[in-house]
This record gives structure tokens, C-alpha cells and sequence, in this order.
């Protein structure tokens, strides 16, 4: 069974082994929305939608060429009042042809990767890529950092499982972050 808490210090436990298997749980539309309710948390996003070029760093992850034509999902994910991360999401245009709601606000149950999964593009593989970056003059007056304060950094990129790429989304996470791994041996 997963666990998944927010500590009594407001540590935040983002649990690989679970968090997008469980996305839907109780209605939850994502997995921070569900791990963040399962953990007793109060989760809400600020979501802002948007079509654009992918930059240059995110279209090499997409396989697209420069300036790739997305769908860009912009969110502040908030447990209660706090400000916990933020979370730039790159979906292709094939994908939000084909699975449109993609592109709402509300992506319902599950979120993106559901809709994904429903137009027949679901992810049967997800690479986590971790690593400390330097909080940007944006990030750092969001989230309540100093400018260059190091902040871990994930950058998803979910594959169906005929190896397309669907998103590529990169979350830079506050301060207050446990993450949680599990890795199967032979």
C-alpha cells in the first residue's frame, strides 16, 4: 500500500511506486491531486492552457523539430494556501487531436494521462528525469525561494507503447519535498 504523507513539518512525499496508477482515486484529476487528498493534504491547481512552439529543449524530448506545435499546460499546485510547484506540461498536436480535452481546464478523472489513455495513447512508460536546478526569477518569487536557490527539478516524458511520445512535462518542485522511489530486483 502506498504511502504517502505530508509530515507535520509540511513535507511533501511524491511516491513514484503509486502516483499515476492511483491518479483517478476517489475522483482525483491527477496524481498530485490524488496522493496529495490521500496524504490529508488539500490540493487545488491554478491551471492556464495554451497553444504554442515547444522550446528547443522540450521538442528534442518530443522528437519534434524546433519550435514543434503543442498544447502547453501551465500549472501552480497549491496543498491548501502553499504554493508547492510548478508544472509545465508539452503535448503534442497529434495528441490533442486525437484525445482534445487535453486542452480544457478541467481534464477530469485521472487527468491528461486518462484522455490520453481514452483516444488510444496511453502510456505504457514514463521516465523521471531528477536533478537540482538554480530557481529562476519566476520560480523563486512563486515559490518563496531566493533567486538561485537549488530546487529539485523532474522532467517527465510519458511514451505509449509503441515508443511515441505524448508529454513531456517539467515540475520544479518547493521546498519540502521527499520523493520515493521502489525499484523491482530479479
Amino acid at each position: 500500500m502506498p504511502t504517502n504523507t505530508i509530515g507535520t513539518d509540511g513535507t511533501i512525499t511524491r511516491d513514484a511506486r503509486s502516483r499515476y496508477r492511483l491518479r483517478a482515486e476517489d475522483g482525483a484529476h491527477g496524481a498530485f491531486e490524488a496522493e496529495t487528498k490521500r496524504a490529508g493534504g488539500s490540493p487545488r491547481a491554478e491551471v492556464e492552457v495554451s497553444r504554442g512552439a515547444a522550446p528547443d529543449a522540450i521538442a528534442a524530448l518530443l522528437g519534434e523539430g524546433a519550435g514543434a506545435d503543442v498544447v502547453i499546460r501551465q500549472r501552480r499546485m497549491y496543498d491548501g494556501e502553499r504554493l508547492v510547484q510548478l508544472a509545465n506540461t508539452y503535448i503534442p498536436a497529434f495528441v490533442a487531436e486525437a484525445a482534445p480535452a487535453v486542452a480544457q481546464l478541467d481534464t477530469g478523472a485521472g487527468g491528461i494521462i486518462s484522455r490520453m489513455a481514452e483516444a488510444g495513447l496511453a502510456q505504457t512508460e514514463v521516465v523521471e528525469d531528477v536533478e537540482l536546478v538554480m530557481a529562476s526569477e519566476e520560480a523563486a518569487e512563486a515559490l518563496g525561494v531566493k533567486l538561485g536557490e537549488l530546487l529539485l527539478a523532474i522532467t517527465h516524458v510519458g511514451r505509449t507503447e509503441d515508443g511515441r511520445v505524448v508529454e513531456v512535462t517539467r515540475h520544479v518542485l518547493g521546498r519540502g519535498w521527499k520523493l520515493r522511489y521502489g525499484v523491482p530486483l530479479d
